[in-house]
């Protein structure tokens, strides 16, 4: 069966060195005789290589293995007990990835899943230079995270290109260190654009190429003919975990969103709310609406007091484009939509009864509501937990469904019992012992006390679990 592979290695060993890029004059062409097809790439690597790193980021865990983890009921309703975020798991983990230098000053792009879960993080430079680094962003939701050396720069660095530019047939560099091997260089073509449903990260929306990438590649540099760069290496389609031809970067235009948040001070990515149910559109709704083929986004639902409400849209419209961008489907959406800059308008063009209409949206996030947060104490399955209410903002910033009612997880304290039964970030609580929590005091006071059982509803991603935990 074939598998998708986010393309990070887990070693105890470190190999390899690291890796910039200065754009070259001359547009990509179609060459034109022998002596042009003869021509070297060289140029362009050594231009782009200095910015090039290598991420090297390790954990070590204190905190031993729970016994509960040992019943394999447990295991299914709570997992293992190795969460992203540093669950007990071992002594030791360690990670090895790729990342680019987008600033002269030490900012260093890599994949979230390289540095997910790890507290220390060392960077590689092809100078042999090796600095230590600290995490100033994580964005699970784009699988992005952005590093700040600890070293004196300038630093060599890469430059953006526009990735809406791309065309399939472009030809690419592909630079990283494939398992841990060094820093390696290959070359390809776009073999496609706007791959979404890949389940690599929330925004499923994806350069596709054919340039070798394998683990060790994430957060790797996929460069254009212009020494530029144009995507995040980030996931291989593959049977055995090796590269077939069939590699996946995140757009450049994604990754200059969550550059910019680092830039600015913030230490979370803040994008655009729509306040509207989407759906992709099938055949059967397609044939119900007339279409000649199933494409669009489909509007679910409308959220009072929202950006979509206040534009004008409403259930049952199909948007067919943000910005003059085809939108075939949600992801497709996500991605243009997450990517239009805060305070300014964006517009979308939209299929109403049959009729195409054109509503102009305003680009604000989304409303944050007291938060409240309350930490757990006592001997309930829920202390060592802090818990928030959960509004629009807290919904977006957690991937959350808008109609999930209950509160949220914010955080977690390690060798607290919420961490032993691997309670986690972003888990929704909704009932205990079957009252229903709607806010962070509501669960307070249900925590309050002793009792011989809990029985606990959560909801994690898709799932609700409903489970029984001795007091």
């Amino acid at each position: 069966m074939t598998k998708m592979f986010r393309i990070g290695i887990m070693l105890t060993v470190m190999l390899g060195t690291a890796v910039v890029a200065a754009p070259l004059a001359a547009e990509p062409a179609v060459p034109t005789s022998v002596a042009e097809i003869n021509l070297s790439f060289a140029p362009i690597v050594k231009k782009v290589a200095p910015a090039v790193v290598n991420v090297y980021a390790s954990r070590t865990d204190s905190q031993p293995r729970n016994p509960l983890f040992n019943d394999p009921i447990f295991r299914h309703f709570f997992g293992d007990g190795d969460s992203e975020e540093g669950r007990p798991g071992g002594p030791t983990a360690q990670s090895l990835g790729s990342g680019v230098l987008i600033d002269p000053s030490g900012l260093v792009v890599t994949n979230y899943h390289v540095i997910a879960g790890m507290t220390d993080v060392k960077v590689a430079l092809s100078d042999r230079r090796e600095l230590e680094a600290t995490i100033v962003l994580r964005d699970q939701r784009t699988d992005l995270a952005v590093l700040r050396l600890k070293g004196k720069g300038p630093f060599p660095f890469m430059e953006f290109d526009d990735s809406d530019k791309l065309e399939v047939g472009d030809l690419v560099l592909a630079i990283g260190d494939p398992f841990g091997v060094g820093q390696t260089v290959t070359q390809g073509i776009i073999s496609a654009l706007a791959r979404t449903e890949e389940g690599i990260s929330h925004y499923g929306f994806f350069i596709q190429t054919d340039a070798a990438i394998n683990p060790g590649n994430s957060g790797g540099a996929l460069v254009d003919m212009r020494g530029r760069l144009i995507g995040i290496n980030s996931a291989i389609v593959s049977q055995t975990g090796s590269s077939v031809g069939i590699g996946f970067a995140i757009p450049s235009d994604m990754v200059k969103v969550v550059v910019a948040t680092a830039k600015s001070g913030r230490t979370e990515v803040r994008r655009p709310w729509l306040g509207a149910g989407l759906q992709n559109v099938s055949r059967e709704i397609a044939d119900s609406l007339n279409l000649d083929r199933p494409a669009g986004t489909l509007v679910t639902d409308v959220t009072p007091k929202s950006p979509a409400e206040a534009a004008g849209l409403k259930q049952g419209d199909l948007i067919v484009s943000v910005d003059g961008q085809p939108t075939d489907d949600v992801e497709a959406f996500s991605y243009r939509f997450a990517t239009a800059p805060l305070g300014g308008k964006v517009t979308l063009s939209i299929v109403r009864d049959s009729k195409p209409l054109t509503l102009v949206l305003n680009a604000e996030p989304a409303p944050d509501l007291p938060r409240d947060p309350v930490k757990i104490a006592g001997s309930s399955p829920f202390a060592g937990a802090t818990v928030i209410n959960i509004s629009p903002a807290v919904a977006e910033e957690y991937s959350l469904d808008a109609a999930r009612q209950g509160v949220v997880i914010s955080d977690v304290d390690e060798e607290s019992r919420a961490a032993a039964l691997n309670l986690q970030k972003g888990d929704v609580i909704i009932t205990v012992n079957d009252k229903k929590i709607e806010t962070t005091h509501d669960l307070q006071q249900a925590t309050t006390g002793d009792h011989y059982f809990w029985k606990i509803s959560i909801g994690r991603g898709n799932q609700i679990i409903t489970t029984v935990i001795g007091g």
